[in-house]
């Protein structure tokens, strides 16, 4: 597996503090929607009439992904070590 390289994410480039905030708001939707508080679709009904909102929000899995991205990019984690070679 490659080790991951800053210099060539998609995220290469942007400020450090834009980063930290983000992690931070995506770490808070990821407890929200593991505690089942993120709201997916409402619909409630009103005098004049029937009325609905659907929001689109990420799986779980690819919010855990998007975090470890942004966390690698901030040096937060480490990349994954390499596969140790054997030699004879």
């Amino acid at each position: 597996m490659a080790r991951y390289d800053p210099s060539q994410s998609l995220l290469a480039g942007m400020d450090t503090a834009v980063l930290r905030q983000q992690l931070q708001l995506m770490q808070q939707d990821y407890l929200d929607l593991s505690a089942g508080r993120k709201l997916e679709s409402a619909s409630y009904a009103q005098g004049d009439g029937a009325k609905s909102v659907k929001y689109t929000i990420a799986t779980i899995g690819q919010l855990a992904m998007a975090i470890r991205q942004l966390q690698a990019q901030l040096g937060i984690i480490c990349s994954p070590r390499r596969a140790i070679g054997v030699r004879f």
